[in-house]
């Protein structure tokens, strides 16, 4: 697997039996920092692979370009470890010349997925509607509610990584029959993100109308932002949703579902485009189809 996971020795502390010693995998986490035109951008922690799907998804949902097109290359920079090894930590883009240069001193302030110190929540909003590009409001996606349930399972399923190592979220897209199109892990579940748009970005398929996102941990307002920058009209989440990202669903037409699993969700915005075959509820979501709020039924790696 590459640097994508490691071998490391563990400790294995049973209570009532003497400790033994064994090797474990891990799952890797480096520092990439993305550069545009050989100026520092951004740097995030994440998972070795896809790179460059990471890079692109990240200005995608943050307004920056609007497809793939918007680049004109990628590269790794040089650099190497203390055995003299490439990093592959440092990749710069050029941007086609009709794509106005991102201010990259100014970075740590424009970027929501770092911080939105001093941004109240309806600045946020505001900010957002204004740098998207696509509306989700009128896709006609439609999808059955037992196609959103089994989501999440498809999702673990093919988790590849997190079987070996357990410490990964992942992120995917689905169309309306549930077939996952693009499956990414990383450590990080923004890089997830970022590496399921990328690819898409990067292979042409923006926006990506009629499809679903399927989050193994919460819904946060960034993850709804990136969604919606990708004209994504349905976000599916195995946890929470925050006000904010309700907020914001509610605001631009798309669905939100929290706390998909066991064959139950709740819908916080965009009910119209679930169905469900009860019979009095045709096109809809049947009243009181929702599940468990206690986070003590939530597993430990999608908190």
């Amino acid at each position: 697997m590459g640097r994508a996971s490691a071998r490391r020795r563990v400790v294995r502390v049973r209570v009532g039996a003497p400790p033994s010693a064994r090797q474990d995998t891990v799952v890797g986490e480096e520092p990439l920092e993305i550069r545009v035109h050989g100026r520092p951008l951004a740097v995030t922690m994440r998972t070795p692979g896809d790179d460059m799907d990471l890079a692109m998804g990240f200005l995608i949902g943050e307004g920056l370009i609007g497809a793939g097109s918007d680049i004109r290359s990628m590269r790794y920079c040089s650099g190497t470890d203390d055995d003299g090894r490439q990093t592959y930590n440092v990749l710069d883009l050029v941007l086609d010349p009709s794509v106005p240069e991102p201010d990259v001193s100014a970075a740590a302030r424009s970027f929501y997925t770092t911080s939105s110190c001093g941004l109240c929540g309806k600045a946020s909003i505001d900010a957002i509607r204004l740098r998207a590009r696509h509306s989700v409001a009128e896709d006609p996606l439609r999808v059955p509610a037992e196609v959103v349930a089994g989501l999440p399972v498809a999702l673990r399923r093919a988790q590849r990584l997190f079987a070996t190592t357990g410490g990964l979220h992942a992120a995917a897209l689905a169309d309306a029959t549930g077939r996952l199109e693009i499956v990414r892990e990383d450590v990080g579940r923004h890089n997830a993100v970022d590496k399921v748009i990328g690819h898409a970005a990067r292979t042409g398929t923006l926006p990506l109308r009629g499809r679903i996102l399927v989050v193994s941990g919460r819904a946060s307002f960034e993850l709804t932002q990136k969604a919606l920058l990708a004209g994504i009209p349905m976000l599916a989440a195995v946890s929470a949703p925050s006000t904010l990202a309700v907020d914001l669903a509610l605001e631009t037409g798309m669905t939100l579902a929290g706390f998909v699993r066991d064959g139950s969700m709740n819908l916080y915005a965009g009910a119209h485009r679930v169905l469900t075959a009860g019979p009095d509820d045709p096109g809809g979501v049947a009243a009181g189809h929702t599940a468990s709020r206690n986070s003590s039924d939530i597993p430990a790696e999608t908190r």
